[in-house]
């Protein structure tokens, strides 16, 4: 998570959708990867005791030098169970690194929770793969699925990174799922492609798909969606 306003020298395009004084109280926090736009210290260290962290292979160093210990690393498929509800590691295609010589050295994916017979996906940071077809056979049916649709030009240079809206759409298509809801668009802008281009973009996709309307969701940031 990142609730700060800046990204080093980048300030945010629109505040956070919660600040750290409207948050409620928090039981578990998920971590994708180790990016600074995903993994930001001065936000987890106003986050405050009681917090159970849940991060991909390799990061739990990083949270014990923060003075956060109640880490829990997951690897690909594996899970952990907090307050009833089940999270899943699962794969993407991204990569990792927070200085020039820890490359790739701890690991990134998505998550799958699940309670109540619900399954709601987080994709986290990643291109597009044959993995969302695996991920939606193993771990399915998926009731609501978190998929980027930002941060995707140059595509030479993101295609192996991120996902633009057309690969979302085909990803959502993979799963199976049975709701879309987009984001990772709009907070920072890290790439070419305008801040406000990637709703109209993912909107113009979905109808030229023919998918059902009621099942795109794209929410303005900071608004709140009943599942």
């Amino acid at each position: 998570p990142i609730l700060s306003r800046r990204l080093a020298l980048i300030e945010r395009n629109v505040p956070p959708g919660l600040t750290h004084d409207t948050l409620p109280t928090l039981d578990v926090v998920t971590v994708s990867h180790n990016h600074f736009d995903h993994l930001d210290a001065p936000t987890l260290r106003r986050l405050g005791p009681g917090v159970r962290y849940v991060v991909p292979l390799g990061l739990a160093a990083w949270f014990e030098r923060q003075g956060l210990r109640d880490v829990v690393e997951l690897d690909w498929w594996q899970s952990t169970v907090v307050g009833g509800v089940t999270l899943t590691l699962v794969p993407a295609q991204h990569w990792s690194r927070r200085s020039l010589l820890d490359t790739d050295t701890t690991l990134w994916g998505g998550f799958v929770y699940e309670a109540g017979g619900q399954r709601v996906y987080h994709s986290g940071d990643t291109a597009y793969f044959s993995g969302f077809k695996l991920i939606g056979e193993r771990c399915g049916p998926i009731d609501a699925a978190m998929l980027p649709i930002g941060a995707y030009d140059p595509r030479w240079f993101m295609r192996p990174q991120h996902m633009n809206p057309e690969d979302a759409v085909q990803a959502f298509v993979d799963l199976g799922a049975r709701r879309f809801f987009a984001m990772h668009w709009g907070t920072f802008k890290l790439t070419d492609e305008p801040l406000d281009e990637p709703p109209a973009f993912t909107r113009r996709v979905w109808a030229e798909r023919g998918l059902d309307p009621d099942a795109l969701v794209i929410p303005a940031i900071g608004e709140t969606v009943a599942l």
